[in-house]
This record gives structure tokens, sequence and C-alpha cells, in this order.
């Protein structure tokens, strides 16, 4: 859902901007887009660590074939918390971003552009936070946007298979449940992999930037700012599809619901058959069970015959 919000308000204002030179909404579109952009990676970021604990509780779990289902209310909790928690961590983004504007040297127009200045108008013990958030920012990124993410879901999975080991493993293989846990596992270490090629450009030209500044004109700065936002767009499309096709649940889920909003949520007639279906499984089934005792025994042998 995030992603989605990403998709349908970032990347339109973005486009805008760099065909018209014009920022649409004016100032606040400067404060919104990166609040939304840095609370989008808190998002990710925290959830891949859930699920890495998720992970790290089913194969610790003692009866993990026969854990009960989470329920709805306890999902939803840590969804606040971790959305909550995203946003908290983005709210100095909205300080410390401000819409400036510049003279074009070569067609003499105006430009608008967004600027990383805090606002002199702040009060001074807010103004001297977003200083040290805007000094600390680049590391801050790095550290809990990069390298918390990776390194928490490496960890859970390297502490998942040594607490299973080999026969554990061996056992539940061919089974429905062992398949299962592969699955989901294999859909976290997908949406890490992803998560890290796209935020490593933007980490890689932040350190960059941050010691060669001076020496680098600002079309190149804007460029590079372009790129490390259409890194995050890419990842908000791809993270959806790749959770759609990795995880069978709510990949059959969604085609589900897309086919009953298709089809006008009427009377589906592959229901009627897969009803017919069971019914005919049903009646199959209690025929092997209680049809053999119907059939005529074996004649007895007579007593006292020669052997």
């Amino acid at each position: 859902f995030w992603d989605f919000l990403i998709l349908f308000f970032c990347l339109p204002v973005v486009i805008f901007n760099e065909i018209t030179k014009k920022r649409l909404l004016g100032d606040m579109s400067c404060r919104i887009v990166p609040f939304m952009e840095v609370s989008s990676l808190g998002v990710t970021t925290f959830s891949l660590c859930a699920l890495g604990i998720d992970r790290f509780h089913a194969a610790t779990s003692p009866q993990a074939s026969t854990r009960p289902i989470e329920q709805c209310q306890s999902i939803i909790a840590k969804l606040a918390v971790i959305w909550v928690g995203s946003m908290t961590l983005s709210v100095p983004e909205i300080l410390l971003w401000q819409l400036a504007q510049d003279t074009s040297p070569v067609s003499g127009g105006v430009t608008e552009y967004c600027t990383m200045k805090p606002s002199s108008s702040l009060p001074e013990s807010i103004y001297s936070l977003v200083l040290t958030y805007q000094n600390a920012r680049m590391w801050w990124y790095f550290g809990c946007y990069f390298c918390l993410p990776i390194l928490f879901t490496v960890s859970c999975q390297l502490v998942t298979r040594r607490i299973r080991g080999t026969e554990k493993k061996s056992e539940c293989r061919g089974t429905k449940h062992g398949q299962c846990e592969s699955h989901l596992n294999c859909t976290i270490i997908a949406l890490t992999i992803i998560y890290g090629l796209c935020t490593t450009p933007e980490n890689v030209c932040n350190i960059v930037v941050a010691y060669m500044s001076p020496d680098m004109s600002k079309q190149t700065l804007d460029l590079l700012n372009l790129i490390n936002q259409f890194f995050l767009f890419f990842k908000c499309s791809v993270t959806p599809v790749l959770l759609l096709c990795l995880c069978r649940p709510l990949g059959q889920a969604f085609m589900d619901c897309c086919c009953c909003c298709c089809e006008g949520c009427g009377p589906d007639t592959t229901s009627s058959e897969g009803s017919a279906d069971s019914k005919l499984k049903t009646e199959m089934s209690s025929s092997i069970f209680f049809d053999k005792p119907r059939e005529t025994p074996p004649p007895l042998l007579a007593l006292g015959t020669p052997c």
C-alpha cells in the first residue's frame, strides 16, 4: 500500500517537475515527497526486520507445523508500529527541505527546485536538531535504511538454518510444511536483494556527494538525485509484483479478487463445478470406506473336509 502511495503521488510530481521546471503544489511537494520517500524506506526496512523475526520464531517453535495462525489484530498492531515508527523518523525531512528559485542562464526563465536548507524561522532548539539531522543524514541513511535490513535478514536466515540443523531440514524437506517454510524464506531473501540493489546507488551517491560536492555542478547533482528517485520508484513497482509471484496464497487471493471484479461478482460456474467435483470426491471417498463391507463375503469352507 505504501509503494502504491509513492507511485501515485511522488512519481507524477517528479515527472511534472522535470518537464516544466515548476514544482507541483509548490513548497508542499518539496516537503511531502522526501517525507514519503524516506517513510517508504523505513516501512520496507522495519517490515523486513519483522519478517525475519517471524521466520526465526517459526523455526524455533517446538511445534512449528501446528503453530496457530496469528490473529488479525496482532498483525494490524505490528503494521501500525512499523508505519508510525517510519513516519516519526521521517518528520525531520519536512523541516529540512524548502522551495527555492533560480534564473536559468540559457533561457532566462525562472526555475523552481527543492533545496536541503532548514528555514531560519524555526525555533532555535528545533533548528539545531534539524541541522544535526542534516549533518548525520548520510550515515543515518546508510546505517538504518541500508545496513540494518540486510544484516538483520542475513543474520536471521543464518541463525534459522543453524537451529534447524541438517536432520530437521531433511525430515521437513519432503513435507508440505517444510516446502512452505523454505518458500517463505526465499520470498524474504528476494525482497531483501531487490531492496539492497535499489538502495545501493543512492547510498553511493550520498557518500560521493558528501565528499565531492564542491567539485560537482548543480546539473550533475540534480541528475544524481533524479536517478536515485527513479531507483526508488523501480523498487516500489517491483516489490508488489514480486510478492504476488512468490507468495502463492497472496497471489491467488489477488487473482480471485480480480476475477471477481471482472465478472461483476456474479455466480461463478467454476464454483458450481468445484462443488460438484467435491461432492463426487466425497461420494467416491465414502464408497471407498463404506462399500467394502457390503461386498459379498467369500464362500465359507465346509467343515470336516480333508486338509
